[in-house]
């Protein structure tokens, strides 16, 4: 049950004073980075504002409490906008909150079940090709607040949303454009100054002043979204029906992996920062937790946020106290200081989520990927990336996934060789089995399996052939790691083609693996134990006693 001790439990061996301040303090900071962000993360995934800081607070809170890292920050992220946007266009606030809730019963059933050191299976293509795939359509999602064009409806697919920009160009407001570039660059520059206090922060407090202090005729989150609640999120059970959970089943195991895949590895990043060792399988769970109780209070989905776990270690947390100082903090500004965002600019919010989108793409690896990668592995990331951007995330992980697994299998299945050893001297014989082999009546044919012997190869087995002349044909197995029951069948056909022509058939050197699997088989009693031996040697020399 260690592997599911929330890691709040652990901390408290050797917790002080002096880190109980530092904790606060982070928090606090942390807090201050989470406004802006939440905000605008749950406007660009067309829920309201306020959503945005319910994830934060509620789903912060249970990943901070339940959850196997000291240090993590969780609330909502850039990875789901994508999905959230699609799943709210098409089947409503029930429809995100249903999907939310199933996807933490998945992240807790995998924390159970000890899936934490699964997700390590997910191949780098997919993750690089899908997170390049969202940063574009994030980045794209966010040209209209940011050029201030007025449409009505701004279609959630990727390649109509340009059409429909490029038909509404001419609508551009150049005040707000100016005012989201202005945003834009004190971001960029604002690092150089201080990195106490985070850019986007002040590029929303700048440009709110400018905009209100000067009447600039820009959209803001008021105009757009009116009066904002200062309430605490309240408890909210949405209209289930069995063909509502039936459809969002597949967005579910999407904001599921997605969320393991993010937390799991901005914990990585931070036990790497700390000197830390996070529980993977207490992470999931916590996952699971915050994103069950997000979806009940009104919340989005949720995970690990990477930049705002970063920040917290920077600013002297090492704690989940930080995690629940920053939950406690964005309460009170949610109840104090909420009315406020009202006057912020949408062109801001915009400006903000496309400095997001371009830091969380990683086009280095891209690019590397693409020149230096297998074929298999370039047209698995690439078909990722434009599934990603022209579907949506869900077909896309779907695709990479089964895609990628057949290419593993087509790659596994390459590997495995039957050869037929015809004369001394063959690579990888020794000069004693050499002495023997030149002394081998032909009525003796030794054949060497190397490689992993499962469905995809078990045809390679075919190449084991008999001649008229044969009596005894040796099979050495010392290079197959593994056997799976595709091959274990063919092997038996083999076996007993071979005993109706008289043939037998001697196993040499088989593995701890295919063994076991021969053994549960029944195989090894029906082909007769003594036909196994340990080594080649002894092998040709009972294939030898035999004729």
């Amino acid at each position: 049950m260690n592997e599911l001790r929330p890691k709040l439990f652990d901390v408290f061996k050797d917790y002080n004073r002096n880190q109980f301040i530092k904790d606060v303090i982070s928090g606090i900071i942390v807090a201050i980075i989470a406004l802006p962000l939440s905000i605008a993360l749950a406007i660009a995934s067309g829920v309201s504002p306020e959503q945005g800081l319910y994830t934060a607070i509620i789903a912060g809170f249970f990943i901070s409490f339940f959850g196997g890292s000291r240090v993590q920050i969780g609330g909502p992220t850039a990875a789901f906008v994508v999905i959230i946007y699609g799943i709210v266009a098409d089947y409503g606030k029930d429809g995100l909150i249903v999907a939310t809730i199933l996807a933490g019963i998945i992240l807790v059933i995998m924390g159970i079940c000890r899936f934490g050191a699964l997700i390590k299976y997910i191949p780098y293509t997919i993750t690089t090709g899908f997170t390049c795939g969202i940063a574009v359509t994030l980045f794209v999602g966010q040209l209209k607040d940011f050029l201030g064009l007025s449409i009505d409806s701004v279609p959630s697919e990727f390649l109509p949303k340009i059409i429909s920009y490029g038909e509404n160009i001419m609508t551009t407001n150049v005040t707000a454009g100016l005012l989201g570039l202005l945003a834009v660059v004190i971001m960029v520059l604002w690092p150089k100054v201080t990195d106490k206090l985070p850019g986007s922060l002040i590029a929303i407090i700048v440009t709110t002043l400018i905009a209100n202090f000067a009447h600039l005729q820009v959209n803001t989150i008021g105009s757009v979204f009116g009066s904002l609640s200062s309430e605490f999120p309240g408890f909210e059970m949405p209209q289930i029906t069995f063909s509502l959970v039936q459809k969002m089943i597949s967005p579910a195991f999407t904001i599921a992996i997605l969320a393991g895949i993010e937390s799991l590895l901005s914990a990585v990043v931070a036990d790497g920062m700390i000197g830390d060792t996070h529980k993977s399988n207490a992470e999931l769970v916590g996952q699971g937790l915050g994103n069950i109780f997000s979806g009940l209070f009104g919340g989005i989905p949720a995970t690990g946020a990477i930049a705002r776990t970063a920040a917290n270690v920077r600013n002297g947390g090492r704690s989940p106290i930080a995690g629940i100082v920053h939950c406690i903090t964005l309460s009170i500004i949610l109840v104090v200081l909420m009315p406020l965002a009202a006057m912020i600019p949408m062109t801001t919010l915009a400006a903000v989520l496309l400095v997001v989108a371009a830091n969380m793409a990683d086009w280095k690896s891209f690019f590397r990927i693409c020149k230096t990668a297998p074929k298999s592995d370039i047209v698995v990331m690439v078909s990722v990336f434009a599934l990603t951007v022209i579907f949506d995330l869900v077909v896309a992980i779907e695709f990479g996934v089964v895609l990628a697994a057949l290419l593993f299998m087509k790659r596994m299945s390459d590997t495995a060789h039957v050869d037929g050893w015809k004369y001394a001297g063959e690579p990888e014989v020794t000069e004693g089995e050499a002495a023997k082999l030149l002394a081998l009546p032909k009525s003796i044919r030794v054949f060497e399996i190397s490689g992993p012997l499962f469905f995809a190869a078990a045809d390679k087995l075919l190449a084991i052939n008999s001649k008229t002349f044969t009596k005894v044909i040796i099979i050495r197995m010392r290079s197959v790691p593994a056997i799976d029951t595709s091959a274990m069948r063919t092997l038996r056909e083999l076996t007993e083609r071979a005993n109706k022509k008289g043939i037998t058939v001697v196993f040499s050197h088989v593995n701890e693996q295919p063994m076991s699997v021969m053994e549960k088989d029944g195989f090894v009693e029906d082909n007769g134990r003594e036909n196994f031996r340990p080594n080649i040697m002894e092998a040709i020399e009972y294939a030898s006693s035999l004729i």
